[in-house]
């Protein structure tokens, strides 16, 4: 364990001072056309030698943080920490934690310069995202990742300091990198194959498994496309493993999700007031509240927007008084390729 951390230090610092951000691969290098607006704005005031020795394969970054703390896990050298920084504003604290000290000094330099153009409500911390005893329990509203979990050595470990530090309704909101099979041997220990981003991959349907233990037996995708590699000599060493670019939203909330969808009569209206999402509100890939239009949902869904943050942008009507058994179409089983039934979107 203690190798492949190392292991991964190295890299990154490789990365962040001799190639001055190149990485091998597009994996853990995407674009900002996908950042809404309000973020792209935000992003155009940070120092271009924080972004360009930033990686990460999504935007994980939700709506209403304003007053929110938020904890950005493997922040490198502080994009998203000062993205969140803006958005959660003076009420809110940002808490950037990454093993690499290289990074993190990148981020620390500019820790003045961005607090007097934002707030002051940035710290940051040096150590392993599978430890965070540097941070109280349920003292968390928002846990975000890009790109860093599969780095980890000890992925369960990470989702129960993420279960841990969490507030009840508080959410993990993440982007990484996932593979359509268990990574062999070979690929896992290659450092090349780890530090782009492929060789830690976790295997879709073992990360719902995990998930189900820590306590999250409902989870949701927000979006999945494939991972881009752009590199035939990395290809050829990963063969025909299909890789997927992921952003997951999951809301510890023990007392009220199940692990299918049930149905109780339930329905939810948005009444809009989230910067970004003036028309319309993504719960997930598959459940988008129009302004004032109601819509059916299920239990879990219910919970997602009523016992959350999200919940003073809600209008709900019914109760769980009443059960009416498995939601419509969505049966007892788990789904392949999602958290639970809802995660795989079906209702």
């Amino acid at each position: 364990m203690g190798d492949i951390r190392e292991q991964v230090k190295e890299y990154y610092s490789k990365m962040s001072i001799d190639n001055g951000g190149e990485m091998a691969t597009h994996t853990c290098s995407c674009g900002t056309d996908s950042l809404p607006q309000y973020i792209k704005d935000v992003l155009a005031e940070i120092p271009e030698e924080i972004t360009s020795r930033f990686y990460g394969c999504g935007s994980p970054l939700p709506p209403a943080l304003e007053g929110c703390t938020v904890l950005d896990l493997g922040c490198g050298t502080g994009r998203d920490v000062y993205l969140a920084s803006k958005l959660v504003g003076p009420e809110g604290k940002v808490i950037g934690v990454d093993m690499n000290p290289d990074q993190l000094a990148f981020a620390k330099s500019h820790r003045a310069e961005m607090a007097a153009k934002f707030y002051d409500n940035v710290e940051l911390i040096e150590s392993y995202i599978e430890d965070l005893s540097a941070i109280p329990d349920g003292s968390v509203d928002v846990v975000i990742s890009n790109c860093v979990i599969n780095l980890s050595p000890m992925k369960e470990q990470v989702f129960k300091e993420i279960w841990r530090v969490l507030k009840i309704g508080g959410e993990l909101y993440f982007a990484d990198i996932f593979a359509d099979r268990r990574i062999p041997k070979e690929i896992n220990e290659n450092p090349l194959l780890l530090g782009e981003c492929l060789g830690g991959a976790m295997y879709i349907e073992d990360f719902r498994r995990m998930m189900a233990r820590v306590g999250w037996v409902d989870f949701r995708y927000m979006s999945s496309s494939a991972a881009s590699i752009d590199n035939p000599e990395v290809e050829a060493l990963v063969g025909n493993i299909q890789f997927s670019s992921r952003t997951v939203r999951a809301f510890k909330l023990p007392d009220t999700l199940e692990d299918i969808c049930e149905q109780y009569g339930q329905t939810a209206i948005y009444r809009g007031g989230i910067e970004g999402c003036e028309n319309y509100f993504d719960l997930d890939d598959h459940h988008r509240f129009f302004k004032d239009l109601r819509l059916d949902v299920c239990g879990n869904s219910c919970s997602y927007v009523q016992d959350t943050r999200f919940g003073k942008y809600f209008e709900i009507f019914g109760d769980r008084s009443i059960h009416f058994g498995p939601y419509e179409g969505c049966g007892n089983a788990p789904s392949v390729d999602g958290g639970g039934c809802c995660g795989g979107g079906c209702c």
